[in-house]
């Protein structure tokens, strides 16, 4: 099977792009490759990253901007069509104001910026971002952000807990979901989601913060295995008609 083509967007303010781009290409041993944001076209790309960082120096408000570059018109015309896009942190925030995922990412409940490692829960492993994973299974990620208190309406929130789209929960090390985990206040514990479709994931943990054992973290590359395997399954179902 031929390569996964991974395109990851550039913003200026992004700044963990090139991470974004190294833990999908040399770390996933894949294709991938930066595309500036003033660009019309994704353009042959399989999987889009929108990358953490502060658009725009998060003027207005977190991702308020960039949703107007001019690639995310192509962005969304990609996610409609059942592209596959992942929004990490600022490019979660980017996703929700382009209306490609519900809710918002408020000031976090302490005010502060937060930096260090937590503990996710996977809740849905039946996921194009989650299949390698075991239901329940607690992953080490780091988060670093001051507006990551996800927040929606209460019937969103509750269409999102029983269609199955909340995808990963902040908890303890244990897999316990308690006020302690949460770092930020967010609704539910809420640390990702997906959109009905299936095909767009908003998270705020870094999982390319945590691909490389020599940073001491390999949780989140599971997040990229996850996402091949999904292509390879394809594949071989398509084959198997």
């Amino acid at each position: 099977m031929e390569k996964i083509k991974f395109g990851v967007i550039v913003f200026p303010g992004s700044n963990c792009d090139h991470d974004a781009h190294y833990a999908s290409g040399q770390l996933a041993g894949q294709d991938s490759r930066l595309i500036w944001h003033k660009e019309h076209s994704l353009g042959d790309v399989d999987v889009v990253i929108v990358p953490g960082g502060f658009s725009y120096g998060d003027y207005l408000r977190c991702g308020a901007i960039a949703r107007f570059s001019p690639i995310m018109k192509d962005v969304v015309r990609f996610a409609g069509k059942g592209g596959i896009v992942i929004g990490i942190c600022n490019g979660f925030q980017i996703l929700t104001e382009a209306g490609l995922l519900p809710g918002v990412l408020l000031r976090n409940e302490s005010l502060l910026f937060v930096c260090r490692n937590v503990s996710i829960r996977t809740e849905n492993i039946s996921t194009r971002f989650t299949g390698t994973c075991q239901k329940g299974e607690v992953l080490n990620v780091p988060i670093a952000h001051g507006d990551g208190n996800y927040f929606a309406e209460a019937d969103t929130i509750r269409k999102l807990e029983e269609n199955g789209q909340v995808v990963f929960r902040y908890c303890d090390e244990n897999g316990r979901v308690t006020k302690e985990s949460n770092p930020n206040g967010s609704v539910n514990n809420i640390a990702g989601i997906v959109n009905e479709e299936g095909n767009i994931l908003g998270m705020m943990p870094h999982p390319e913060r945590a691909s490389d054992a020599l940073l001491g973290l390999t949780d989140g590359k599971k997040i990229f295995e996850s996402i091949i395997h999904s292509f390879v399954s394809s594949a071989q179902q398509f084959a198997a008609v």
